[in-house]
């Protein structure tokens, strides 16, 4: 397979999975939003067009202590983590680095989020989420951090949901052309 051929394997992927996420949404009884925005009410989702430039394969350097956070919510309330490690990479030739956060309760997967120059323009103001799975992201013992697959979080669709916020550390300069962009209706519940 040539290096072409994968990338376009590889955005088919991006692509499929993006439809089963529309799917969901507009005919799940499962969708975040209320039924009077799904079926022909959908309003849609959007996305950047899948772009290899923001798909890495990083370490994840490990920090030597394992501090628990605590993440505010967009309900006021609280989630903790623990601080695993950080991913550092370029994006247009400016250092980035990210914190990866694992539950407390043990489960072996990684919570990314991010805000990025993009937040509250082209993508939802609160920021974007990474989720990272052993089984599914990690290749000869780096990860694939891939943005084309960064998504809302649920209260970007409808504010009946608590989502935890993007700690400040996780706040960066460049712009993240991929992934979901804005919700491109007003939030289910929406006061305004």
């Amino acid at each position: 397979m040539t290096a072409s051929e994968a990338d376009d394997d590889w955005a088919a992927q991006v692509e499929a999975q993006r439809q089963a996420k529309v799917q969901q949404f507009r005919e799940s009884a499962r969708s975040p939003l209320p039924v009077s925005m799904r079926g022909d009410g959908f309003p849609g989702l959007a996305y950047f067009d899948p772009d290899p430039a923001y798909r890495f394969v990083l370490p994840l350097h490990e920090h030597g202590e394992k501090e628990t956070v605590t993440v505010e919510t967009t309900a006021d309330g609280e989630q903790t983590y623990r601080r695993w490690g950080e991913f550092r990479f370029e994006v247009d030739g400016e250092s980035a680095t990210l914190q990866a956060y694992r539950p407390v309760d043990g489960a072996d997967r990684f919570w990314v989020p991010f805000r990025d120059a993009t937040s509250g323009d082209e993508t939802y103001g609160a920021g974007r989420y990474l989720d990272l799975e052993p089984d599914r992201d990690r290749v000869d013992g780096e990860w694939v951090v891939d943005f084309n697959n960064a998504y809302n979080p649920t209260c970007a669709y409808n504010h009946a949901y608590e989502c935890p916020l993007v700690p400040t550390e996780n706040w960066l300069d460049v712009a993240i052309r991929a992934g979901e962009k804005d919700f491109p209706a007003e939030p289910a519940g929406a006061d305004h």
